[in-house]
């Protein structure tokens, strides 16, 4: 987890803003990555996944100390690498934040009653472009589109998107999947920009409608992109940028993401036991509930520490059994040295290695 520096001017939160991470200054995964653009996941900062749909254009993601001063210290930024001049019908690049349904109950969209809400965002870039943001309701197929300018400096976007009462039967579910996504889209093709852009209102999705009259962020190498300070609060006026403090926001992207890092060789991830003379197994409590039983992505290797000894064991450590607190983790011992019913701990055999537990929308 990385943390590119902090801002001095931080007040203490109030609950406006319903955009996780909007100030980019959590990086669980990574601060950087490179060759991006070949597939969508989320790569660096907590929160926003990179969408990316049949284009040969690659970039650069991280996160980066550049933010504008008494907003955030930090911002996503992307950077091209290889362009992509000739744009497919299908192609599409965007950064994308979904949101749980019951995080958003009280937009009330889709009933009588439905309030506006207001998105606003800080954002520069190597020249002046045109992208667009959308917000897309996925309960219900309905989205609109904002187009907005970027020029070299920083600049402060706020959209007020009209309530949404619809026929009263297009209301967000009222649970943990995902309902809304809002979404920067930087590089779209004829699939997503023949129509006529959907910008006064939601309404049914149309993909020719989401963003005709776009620039394409990889129409050169020279392309950056800029982006932080991202707020969507309920209301028709885009207030100042709510300041969190940076464990309250870390909190809140571990309900989708946790990592244990090791930081040397030998560091315990967790106490064990050996249960047999070759299944060694334990109990990791995660640092907070998740959204969703999650999975386990490891890296590196490690070994199970048995009484004076350490044991090979093989393959990478799994989970056994999960709840949304609790990871059950199961390792096979190499070797069998009749130690069973003996405690121990799991040690990583590498300075780098990882466990990831993902519940992500």
């Amino acid at each position: 987890m990385t943390k590119a520096r902090t801002n001095a001017s931080a007040s203490p939160a109030v609950g406006r803003n319903m955009v996780i991470n909007g100030a980019m200054n959590v990086a669980q995964r990574s601060a950087s990555v490179t060759g991006l653009g070949g597939a969508s996941a989320y790569y660096t900062l907590d929160r926003w996944k990179l969408v990316s749909l049949s284009t040969a254009g690659r970039l650069t993601m991280s996160q980066t100390a550049d933010g504008p001063n008494g907003i955030s210290a930090n911002c996503l930024k992307l950077d091209c690498t290889t362009a992509d001049a000739s744009i497919a019908a299908g192609e599409i690049l965007l950064l994308r934040q979904g949101m749980e349904g019951q995080n958003v109950q009280r937009i009330g969209k889709g009933v009588a009653g439905a309030k506006q809400i207001t998105v606003s965002f800080y954002v520069k870039a190597s020249a002046a472009f045109t992208f667009g943001v959308e917000l897309e309701d996925t309960d219900n197929s309905r989205q609109i589109t904002k187009l907005f300018a970027t020029t070299t400096d920083w600049v402060r976007h706020s959209f007020v998107i009209a309530a949404d009462e619809d026929d009263g039967s297009s209301a967000f579910a009222d649970d943990n999947a995902e309902s809304l996504r809002v979404s920067f889209i930087l590089h779209a093709g004829s699939n997503f920009t023949s129509g006529t852009l959907n910008t006064a209102s939601f309404a049914n999705t149309t993909n020719a409608n989401r963003v005709p009259g776009i620039d394409s962020f990889y129409s050169s190498t020279d392309n950056n992109f800029f982006l932080t300070g991202v707020q969507m609060e309920v209301g028709p006026v885009a207030t100042e940028f709510e300041q969190e403090d940076f464990g309250t926001t870390l909190a809140k992207c571990q309900r989708y993401y946790q990592k244990w890092l090791s930081d040397s060789v030998g560091d315990s991830v967790m106490t064990a036991a050996a249960i047999s003379d070759v299944a060694f197994i334990g109990d990791y409590f995660l640092k907070t509930s998740m959204r969703s039983v999650p999975t386990m992505g490891t890296s590196g290797t490690y070994k199970a520490r048995l009484k004076t000894n350490d044991r090979a064991i093989t393959g990478q450590p799994s989970i056994n059994r999960a709840t949304t607190e609790n990871v059950q983790i199961f390792a096979t011992i190499a070797t069998d040295n009749d130690e069973s019913g003996f405690a121990g701990f799991l040690k990583t055999d590498d300075d780098d290695a990882f466990l990831e537990f993902i519940a992500e929308l």
